[in-house]
This record gives C-alpha cells, structure tokens and sequence, in this order.
C-alpha cells in the first residue's frame, strides 16, 4: 500500500475503525438481503396474514412497525449522525478539497434522481416522492462492493462510504424540510432546548454518557410530537456527544463502536421484515408503469450513476478536486451503480411521502427492483473494470 493512502487510512479512522466499519456494513448486507427475500416469501405465502398482522400488533398503543420505523430507527440515525461527525472532524470531510469530490458526486447523485422522478410525476399525486429515488443505502452498496474481494482499492471504499454519508444527510435534510406537515412550536423548541442543555454539558466536558442518552430520550420525545418526523433526533444528539480528538478514549468513538453491531444485526434488519412485506399480485405490469415506479427504476437505475459520474467529472474538471490516481472514470460511473441501492432510506421516505397504502406498496416495491438491477449491473460493471490481477490491501 502506498504511504499516501496509509497515511490517508490513518487520518480518517481511529486504529481499524474504517476497516471495522466496512466489515459490519458488508455482514449488515448480506443479512439485510437474507431478511428481505424472507419478508417477501412470507408475504405471498399461505403465512401471509398471519406475517403481516405480526407487525400490525398494537405495543403501547401503537403497532410494532411504528416502534421500528419511529423509535430505533432514530437508533440508526444517531449511527449516521456519529460516522458524520468523524468524516467532517478526522475523516474525508475535514479536508475540503479531499472532500469535493464526494461532496460533488453525492450532490449530483440526489439532484439528477429527483429531476428525472419529477420529470415524470410534476403535477401529480406522486410528486411528493422525489425524495425517493436520491437515497443511497450504505449497507447493501459496501456489501456489494465487499463481494469484489481485495480487487477494490481502498480509495473506492473511502469514495463510496463518504458519497453514501453525505448523501444520508441529505436525505436526512430533504426528510426535515420536505417531509413535515404541522409544526408544533412548543414541543419543537422543547427538544432543542434539551438539545442546547446538552451541547453545554459537551462544553464543559462532561464525558458520562448518561446525561445525553437521557436527555436524547427527551429530545426524541418531544420532536415526536412536534411534527418533525423524530428520527432526526438521532443525527441531532450524534453533534452534542462529545467528540474530543476521536481517540479510543472518546465517548462518540466509543458509542459509534457500539452502535454498530446492534444497528446492523438488529434495527436494519427488522427494519426490512416490517417494510418489505410486499404482496405481489397478478398486477404487476400495471404496479411497474405507473408514473411514480417509472420514475423511482429512472431516478435509481440511469440518475444515480449519470449524476454521480458528471458532477464528478464536472468538479475534477474544473480543478475543484483530483481523482484518486488508483482509479478511473468507468471504475466512478461503475460504483455510481451500486449509489442506486436504494432500498433503507428510500424505503423510509416512502413512508413519509405517501399516505395512500396502495401507492406505499407498490412504491416499495419499485425500490427493491430498481435498487436490485442497479446492485446487479453494479457488480458485473465494477467486476469488468476492475483489474484482474490487482489486489489491494484494506
């Protein structure tokens, strides 16, 4: 390995953090297809009642899918919330001519999607899902990308993992300004305020986690109440803990490390059991043509890689940023694929977009085929141009 790049692994994670990260997210994959394709026979099968009413069961008031989609997904979010924190302090973000181009190919990785969905739907009932199509989900794409072995360069790992990052904030983002209804003020500015009592904690280096997992817990909450959708408060509480110089010793590194297996192994996981229990009718050339579905595969399958690859080209042409010298514009237009996973994230703001169940349904179910070609086409694209004979250290 050259001593750039070791000296560029070294500045991005702490110890093995980078590599301990990829290995979840690649086990975190290959789990989350296993649950998928098990959600999917279970709901077409004579089990199928049965299943779905599993995560229709009222908990607390509430259905068990609310708890998932509302509760630990927040759990998932401050995971999100804490990789970003350590991007922008240590990592691929904390150098912003290292960090354009990611920057660049995330931004068109989300604008060019969402156009070419509006292309289609503008005017609609659907229009609302724009947001669908701009989501990366960062487990299923490092998981492909794993099955490549020691064949991927680790500039290409670092290139995805931070695209499919900044590409979560965004998302995150488009969920907090595009996705809320009604604002209740009072339970809104309730939760910064706790959100505000924590940042001084921070400041005053209190490093007890105790106080911040109690007040996350009252932050949550009230921004559940307050009409913004309470996932964000994950990514809020993620910039309260304290950070420090991101050493072994620090409470987000150790939280981040944490947080890990419980959020691959568990949340996602039940994440795709509740959500990907799709009935698949007899309907289905009517399910994928309508508006709404065609532009989901377009925005997933063409925009992603097409807008990844020319703001990309864009920013390296104009001396914003340098391409990494281990790769190539195929091998950027390749890995743009495996950004059109959709799957996680699109899924969510499925739920947030529509109302209407028919559409949820049939909107989940575009997603899991587009981001399913786009993983295929992905794969056997990057296979092809990666070079045989070269093998990288991770």
């Amino acid at each position: 390995m050259k001593g750039k790049m070791k000296k560029t692994i070294k500045k991005i994670y702490t110890g093995d953090l980078f590599k301990e990260f990829f290995d979840n997210e690649k086990a975190s994959g290959l789990i989350l297809i296993g649950c998928t394709l098990f959600s999917l026979v279970m709901a077409n099968s004579i089990f199928a009642t049965q299943y779905l009413h599993t995560w229709h069961t009222k908990l607390a008031g509430e259905p068990i899918e609310y708890w998932i989609n509302d509760g630990l997904m927040t759990i998932f979010f401050l995971l999100i919330g804490l990789e970003l924190e350590r991007e922008i302090y240590k990592g691929e973000l904390s150098n912003i001519k290292d960090a354009l181009l990611p920057i660049f190919a995330a931004l068109g990785g989300m604008l060019v999607p969402a156009g070419l969905y509006l292309w289609l739907n503008y005017g609609t009932v659907a229009h609302s899902g724009a947001g669908i199509p701009m989501a990366t989900d960062i487990a299923f794409a490092l998981g492909i990308l794993s099955l490549l072995g020691n064949r991927v360069p680790l500039s290409l790992k670092i290139f995805l993992t931070a695209l499919a990052v900044i590409d979560d904030l965004g998302a995150i983002l488009v969920i907090a300004i595009f996705y809320t209804k009604t604002i209740l003020w009072t339970n809104l500015f309730i939760s910064l305020g706790v959100m505000l009592l924590l940042f001084v904690l921070n400041r005053r280096k209190v490093h007890n986690i105790i106080p911040y997992m109690v007040g996350g817990v009252i932050m949550w909450w009230f921004m559940l109440h307050s009409g913004i959708h309470a996932t964000v408060t994950g990514v809020l509480l993620a910039f309260v803990i304290p950070f420090g110089k991101g050493d072994e010793d620090s409470i987000s590194t150790k939280l981040q490390r944490f947080l890990h297996k419980p959020v691959g192994f568990i949340i996602l996981p039940l994440f795709a059991l509740a959500n990907t229990a799709i009935v698949i009718g007899a309907d289905i050339v009517d399910i994928v043509t309508q508006h709404y579905s065609l532009g989901i595969a377009l925005g997933l399958v063409i925009g992603k890689p097409v807008g990844i690859f020319l703001f990309s080209f864009l920013a390296v042409t104009l001396g914003l940023c340098k391409l990494p010298a281990d790769l190539n514009w195929k091998t950027i237009f390749a890995v743009g694929f495996l950004g059109g996973i959709g799957f996680t994230m699109s899924i969510f703001i499925t739920l947030l977009a529509f109302d209407d169940q028919t559409i949820i349904s049939h909107a989940k179910f575009a997603i899991l085929l587009s981001s399913l070609i786009a993983g295929v086409i992905g794969f056997f694209f990057l296979k092809k141009t990666l070079k045989q004979g070269n093998e990288y250290n991770s």
